[in-house]
């Protein structure tokens, strides 16, 4: 007779609900730019991009629009959202706050955080070598993640994972403006590396406000 784990594993897989499937497309779009600010998009067009009816790309699209990615418009469609300067501020004084504390919180390292960020950062090195931005850009906000998670404070952990799809939507849409930005990301990270590894709690603060103060500025500069 066949064991329950052996039954589970044979078992065909859930298929994935059609709102959530449109959900992911859409979503995935917006934050790799193949749907930039500004586009407007048709319910009959998402559902013929998916293979689905109309019904769950509505679903979807409500979804989305509780995200802050699109805003709905009736018998139009849904225009994506571009990034405002207000959202770029809201995000940088709020990445400030808890990146820099947890950056203190960080030195000394609690045991396995090195390691966890080297491997990071090696992994954002080969993606960047392969040119794939949109990747790197996930990979960066792990970077930044780990650190805060590493303060052990699950709430601040909650809060800071809130920030997430906006992260990466600015930084996949910074790299393809400032393609050198890349270099000096993965500079930055280094530097903040040394300095955890170090046990420097200051310069470990020092070093994180250097990184996100110098990508607000360039986020900034976009916008004029």
């Amino acid at each position: 007779m066949p064991s329950a784990a052996r039954v589970a594993a044979d078992a065909p897989a859930k298929p994935v609900p059609a709102a959530e499937r449109v959900y992911g497309h859409v979503k995935q779009g917006v934050l790799e730019r193949r749907y930039e600010g500004g586009t407007l998009l048709t319910e009959g067009e998402l559902a013929e991009a998916v293979g689905v009816s109309r019904t769950p790309v509505r679903e979807a699209l409500l979804r989305l629009e509780a995200d802050g990615l699109l805003r709905l418009y009736p018998k139009k469609g849904a225009l994506v959202l571009p990034v405002s300067a207000q959202e770029i501020g809201d995000v940088v004084e709020t990445r400030l706050l808890v990146e820099e504390h947890a950056a203190r919180r960080a030195a000394p390292p609690p045991p396995g955080l090195v390691a966890e960020l080297e491997e990071l950062l090696a992994r954002q090195r080969a993606l960047a070598e392969a040119g794939d931005l949109a990747q790197v850009a996930v990979v960066d906000r792990c970077f930044h993640a780990t650190i805060v998670r590493a303060t052990g404070n699950q709430i601040l952990t909650r809060l800071y994972d809130q920030l997430r799809d906006r992260q990466l939507r600015m930084g996949v849409a910074l790299m393809h403006a400032h393609p050198g930005r890349v270099a000096q990301n993965l500079t930055e990270h280094g530097e903040i590396l040394d300095a955890l590894r170090a046990g420097d709690a200051e310069a470990a603060v020092a070093a994180v406000h250097r990184h996100v103060s110098s990508v607000h500025r360039l986020l900034r500069g976009d916008l004029r």
